[in-house]
């Protein structure tokens, strides 16, 4: 058995990405639910993709709630207006987290498996915090890669700037003066044919076969920007 095994990150491969909002839909539903997401809350989802937040996020606030679909790639950005727009109004744009720049004060600014590539994941959190109203609320989903193991062996990710940033992000949001609210962290698991097995083949480029899967533990941080 390798020491470690290495996670190979292909960010414009949609099929890994589905695979992943696959694998870690539970602690998305489970932070939406904490923080009383509902009609009519207006929501940027910054690094976007390829639009499962946004649409996740569409489905609840509706067409009274407005998301800005926020990413670097312009066809992005316009595949995930397309799709989101079927559930609430949706203002794509193409940005830079650092570059955040919104027409109006929002009431959720959200992330997931961004802070781990960009250059200062400081500057990117206060950029978030920046775009939401007092009171508002910043959420940042980020994995603890080291932490996820095969058969025991630890998993790395070379292509990440910050592998480990959710091992950081409670600290991270006081740093920043936002009031931690809720912190916790999931990692799915499995053996054999699955979700699980699937996604790590994606990402790894190697067929785990029938041995003991744990993904990186996604640490969840809900924080408020004070009144």
């Amino acid at each position: 058995m390798c020491e470690a095994w290495i996670m190979v990150m292909t960010p414009d491969n949609n099929e890994w990405r589905g695979l992943r909002d696959d694998v870690y839909r539970r602690p998305l539903a489970t932070a939406f639910e904490r923080l009383g997401l509902g009609p009519g809350w207006r929501c940027v989802d910054v690094g976007a993709g390829t639009g499962d937040v946004s649409i996740e996020l569409g489905t609840i606030v509706g067409k009274e709630g407005r998301i800005y679909a926020v990413d670097v790639d312009p066809a992005a950005r316009d595949a995930v207006a397309e799709a989101a727009a079927a559930y609430a109004q949706v203002i794509a744009l193409t940005q830079a987290v650092e570059d955040l720049t919104l027409p109006e004060p929002v009431d959720l600014a959200f992330c997931r498996f961004l802070l781990l590539h960009v250059h200062d994941p400081l500057v990117a959190l206060r950029s978030m915090a920046s775009s939401v109203r007092p009171g508002g609320w910043i959420v940042a989903q980020e994995p603890v890669t080291s932490a996820g193991r095969i058969d025991g062996a630890e998993l790395s990710m070379p292509s990440a700037r910050h592998p480990d940033i959710g091992a950081l992000l409670p600290r991270m949001v006081r740093e920043i003066g936002l009031e931690l609210v809720d912190a916790w962290s999931e990692a799915p698991a499995g053996a054999g044919a699955g979700p699980v097995k699937d996604y790590f083949e994606e990402l790894s480029e190697v067929d785990p076969g029938e041995a003991a899967l744990m993904l990186p533990p996604l640490v969840t941080v809900l924080a408020r920007l004070p009144e």
